[in-house]
């Protein structure tokens, strides 16, 4: 009970996974949030326990009122969620405007932010009773960064960016934090297959000329989820090596 609980969602793979390591290296208790990932999830998990750390895997599709509850349940004999990274990825059409109905489009918005909120919403239950919390939501520079038959997925998460900080606002007082951690192009399972000249044209306009790691997307993460950073809320932080300059 003494160790302060993280929760990451779509924690088995990639940027989820790589920030599970990162924020029980801190030492948090952390808990790998999956839907069908199960193996993957526990090996995780015990990675990190062999490593020293304490790490548990919870199926759940946060899409889905029920099993959100029971996920959260499952941690509130450790104490409660201190740290909820929303990090769980939604599918998408890819079209472009003309081609896309409502129902497309509307599938990626309702499925983010009912995620995001839902989560959120159980976190809070758990962390305004102990003056501290760190909600941090995994968005993407395409939120202001417009790329072609990306509508639906960057307006969700433009979306998102809004209700971050409306929940900045309103959660400051309770010492919870909410802020975006934005990536660009990451090196994941997601993107394995994108083309090697689309990712070498993506270096090569990238000021620091790398494309990001997971591990780079964590670092940013740990750091708005530590004692560290409580004066930090509201911020829109994009991990891209510059390649989206606001």
């Amino acid at each position: 009970m003494t160790k302060r609980n993280a929760l990451v969602t779509g924690g088995a793979r990639g940027i989820g996974a790589a920030t599970c390591k990162a924020l029980a290296e801190d030492g948090y208790r952390v808990f790998i949030n999956y839907v069908n990932s199960a193996a993957v999830a526990n090996e995780l998990a015990e990675e990190i326990k062999s490593k020293g750390g304490e790490a548990y895997a919870i199926k759940a599709d946060v899409r889905d009122d029920a099993q959100l509850a029971a996920m959260f349940d499952e941690v509130k004999p450790y104490g409660g969620v201190d740290v909820l990274v929303s990090n769980a990825n939604m599918n998408f059409t890819a079209k472009p405007f003309v081609d896309q109905t409502w129902e497309e489009f509307t599938q990626k918005l309702n499925d983010e932010l009912h995620a995001s909120y839902q989560s959120a919403k159980f976190a809070v239950d758990s962390m305004k009773t102990k003056g501290f919390g760190r909600l941090v939501f995994i968005s993407s520079t395409l939120s202001e960064a417009p790329a072609p038959s990306f509508l639906a997925h960057g307006s969700a998460k433009g979306a998102l960016d809004s209700f971050c900080k409306y929940l900045a606002q309103e959660l400051g007082p309770l010492g919870i934090t909410a802020n975006i951690v934005a990536p660009g192009l990451v090196e994941t399972d997601a993107t394995k297959d994108a083309p090697d000249e689309f990712k070498e044209m993506i270096r090569n306009f990238t000021p620091t000329q790398k494309i990001a790691t997971p591990e780079d997307i964590a670092n940013a993460v740990r750091f708005l989820t530590s004692a560290s950073s409580g004066h930090v809320t509201g911020v829109y932080l994009p991990v891209c090596g510059g390649a989206y300059l606001p």
